[in-house]
This record gives C-alpha cells, sequence and structure tokens, in this order.
C-alpha cells in the first residue's frame, strides 16, 4: 500500500486536532526532531495521520520521497514501508492512528 499527501492543509495545531476529532483518530501525540536526524525504515499496524506543524521531514516511501512542511498532511495505511529524514531547522509534527 501506499502513501497519499493529501493537499489540505492546516494552519495550526489547533487545526490538526479539530481534524483528528472529525476523523476519529486516536489520542493525538506531538512530537519534534533536530535537523538532520534520520529514522529507520519501518512500517506500522496502524493507519498513521501526521500533520507537519514546523520545520521539514522528508518521508522516504517505495514509491519515492515526500517531503512535509509547515501545514502539510501525511497518511500512511497500515504495513507501508517508511524512513524519514528531518530537515535542517528541524521539525515538530502530531500524529494520531485511525
Amino acid at each position: 500500500m501506499g502513501a497519499s499527501k493529501i493537499e489540505r492543509a492546516v494552519e495550526d495545531r489547533d487545526a490538526a486536532l479539530r481534524i483528528f476529532l472529525e476523523e476519529r483518530c486516536s489520542a493525538p501525540r506531538p512530537w519534534g526532531n533536530g535537523p538532520g536526524d534520520t529514522y529507520a525504515r519501518h512500517a506500522h499496524d496502524y493507519h498513521k495521520v501526521l500533520f507537519c506543524l514546523e520545520g521539514s521531514i522528508t518521508f522516504h516511501l517505495d514509491d519515492g520521497d515526500m517531503t512535509l512542511e509547515p501545514g502539510d498532511r501525511l497518511d500512511l495505511p497500515p504495513g507501508t514501508w517508511h524512513a524519514a529524514t528531518v530537515g535542517a531547522e528541524g521539525c515538530s509534527c502530531i500524529e494520531a492512528s485511525r
């Protein structure tokens, strides 16, 4: 299964929280990383919904890279293999499962 970047951008954390609530997602979890941090290739057994709030992060997917910047959303269906590299200014994200 592939991932899809949804064009509906959010303006801030509160907007992301409203979307999580509307879509009946799990309790949101904020996280952040420093410049250049990486995540090794892995997959989840749940549907991950993620919003980038500050900075940038590039997800490395089997069908190409997707760079998220403030306001961007990424959906990762269960079983989607991915790795990630944080941008030069670090990143702040919030995610939930659906």
